[in-house]
């Protein structure tokens, strides 16, 4: 993919992140738009009659459990403040 970066950068375009900066966000961000860039990709293919439906299907599937797992260690959305383990007694 490094060997032509005007050919990448067609390819699979990022745009600017113009949100609240956290390092946490700008990670998610740029995993977001890959995402959103694998998700098109795969329709493309369905749409042409590369893939199969169920294919398609299991492929933006597991995207997205990959998607959720990094919102889940990133800690995004999550309160900061709210405690991760209940006090015990």
């Amino acid at each position: 993919m490094a060997d032509n970066p005007e050919k990448d950068a067609f390819l699979y375009p990022k745009s600017k992140y113009y949100g609240d900066f956290k390092p946490e966000k700008l990670v998610f961000n740029a995993n977001l738009q890959e995402f959103a860039q694998k998700v098109s990709v795969i329709c493309n293919l369905e749409t042409a009659g590369k893939i199969e439906t169920m294919e398609a299907y299991e492929r933006i599937k597991r995207l997205w459990k990959s998607l959720k797992e990094s919102k889940k260690e990133l800690g995004i959305g999550e309160d900061p403040f709210k405690p991760t383990d209940p006090p015990s007694s």
